[in-house]
């Protein structure tokens, strides 16, 4: 199962998602950390959706490609996490809620690549610290 754990996250992403974290909450937004790292098995089953196995395709990367698996020294340090906006103790996975507007500006603000602006694969989720791979 992937993690949700803040310290599965590369160090220099941690204090970030943490501020992004506080700075929803801030607002009055409740966010879920659904995934931060996540394993090449895990990576596969994912990429094997709307491919091999049924469903709608949820990623374009390949183990190895995504910025969940990204490792340092062996240790999980993932490079990208994903969110869910909560309701009333409900996740919101409706994109066209104007909420997703605002968690994404949130994490631009903060330096992070959200892959809701990405013209290629739009990932509401996704939010990414663009530095290179260790």
């Amino acid at each position: 199962m992937a993690s949700r754990k803040i310290n599965d996250l590369h160090p220099d992403l941690q204090p970030i998602a943490l501020k992004f974290l506080e700075r929803c909450n801030s607002i009055g937004l409740d966010i879920l950390i659904t995934c931060t790292f996540r394993s090449w098995i895990e990576q596969e089953k994912l990429y094997s959706i709307g491919r091999t196995l049924p469903g709608k395709k949820v990623t374009n990367a390949r183990p190895g490609q995504s910025k969940h698996n990204n490792m340092i020294d062996g240790r999980p340090a993932s490079l990208a996490f994903d969110v869910v906006p909560m309701k009333s103790g409900k996740p919101i996975w409706n994109d066209r809620d104007p909420i997703w507007g605002i968690i994404g500006e949130i994490g631009v603000e903060l330096g992070l690549d959200w892959a809701g602006r990405w013209k290629s694969f739009v990932e509401y989720p996704h939010f990414q610290l663009n530095i290179p791979t260790t």
